[in-house]
């Protein structure tokens, strides 16, 4: 199985392959991006002349990062029971919008903000309801001749290039207000997301997809070891490759691009509490471990930091005319935030 990895050890950052417990890093200046630019054949070819020339360093020895640096990251919401629950958590509101059914529908999220597994992920300020989000995700990779533009399903699978997971950490009474403006979510979800442990190739799931295309994974998140959900990755409304034919419409897809599938079932928080009509379980807190883990990719695991202490709201100027309220109510309505 080929893993692709970035990775720090001895001083310095390396990107290259796993395996067999064991990494194995390319010269200096090669990096996964050139891999994806690359394509997945002769990035089979580079691990393989990689792992056959290079000492390799033992991987316990190394301290993992985000396994790429995303050019985008869209998030899809292709889990109808995800929908369900959080709809009703989110909006208070119960079942799923018809317009979802209609055709896969995303955002984009900060690719400035990846983190990798191992890393403290602090809570925003502001926040009291710290959430986390169970995904997997495709990275997009070089097809010869083919720009990446308005692809059909079919052609939008070779520009898979491999699979990572993805959590989308959410903080939800940000998400909350945001989404009031029929805009967003912006600071609800831009804080932090974590990619990893490495991309496995695609090749690697090729012989696991059925009819329709659906990889059968099992998916799974824990707090504090506690079992919080589990579903799987075949449960999604759509494939992989049609969310990426979907993204490539009008539009392109580059290699480097992450596209992750959305909240499984019972992946998150926000989905039980709309389900229990309560906050339980409660929203995560500093010291909490989250871990996820996909079959046939790995596992994830990150500690919740300390909240940062600051008042970020701007209340909006009254405009001539208007009942606003004033610039001093609101800031009072946010500091007692």
């Amino acid at each position: 199985m080929v893993k692709i990895a970035r990775w720090n050890y001895d001083g310095g950052t390396h990107e290259g392959f796993i395996e067999d417990g064991n990494c194995f890093a390319m010269p200096a200046g090669r990096t996964v991006q050139h891999l994806l630019q690359a394509g997945l054949e002769e990035a089979l070819s580079i691990a393989a002349a990689t792992s056959r020339d290079v000492p390799p360093v033992a991987l316990q020895k190394v301290q993992l990062l985000a396994p790429l640096l995303p050019g985008t990251i869209r998030d899809f919401v292709a889990f109808e029971e995800h929908v369900e629950g959080v709809r009703k958590s989110i909006d208070g509101v119960a079942g799923v919008v018809d317009e979802w059914y209609e055709a896969p529908t995303f955002y984009f999220t900060n690719p400035h903000t990846v983190t990798g597994t191992g890393e403290v992920i602090g809570i925003p300020a502001g926040c009291s309801e710290l959430d986390f989000e169970t995904e997997v995700a495709a990275v997009i990779g070089y097809v010869p001749g083919s720009e990446g533009k308005n692809l059909s399903a079919a052609d939008a699978h070779r520009h898979i290039f491999g699979y990572t997971i993805l959590n989308d950490w959410s903080a939800r009474d940000l998400q909350r207000r945001e989404m009031k403006v029929s805009l967003g979510p912006c600071k609800g979800k831009d804080f932090a997301n974590t990619l990893g442990p490495w991309i496995v190739t695609a090749d690697e799931f090729e012989h696991l997809h059925d009819e329709e295309g659906f990889l059968p994974l099992a998916m799974s998140v824990e707090v504090n070891g506690d079992a919080i959900g589990q579903d799987l990755l075949s449960n999604m409304g759509w494939p992989f490759a049609e969310l990426v034919a979907y993204a490539s419409q009008d539009s392109v897809v580059r290699p480097g691009d992450v596209l992750g599938s959305g909240t499984c079932g019972s992946g998150c928080l926000a989905e039980l509490w709309g389900r229990n009509g309560s906050r339980t379980p409660t929203p995560l807190k500093t010291g909490d471990s989250v871990r996820m883990t996909v079959d046939g990719i790995g596992s994830i695991i990150n500690t919740v930091g300390e909240r940062r202490e600051a008042v970020t709201r701007v209340p909006a100027r009254s405009r001539p005319g208007t009942k606003a309220r004033t610039g001093q109510e609101m800031r009072e309505t946010v500091t007692n935030h």
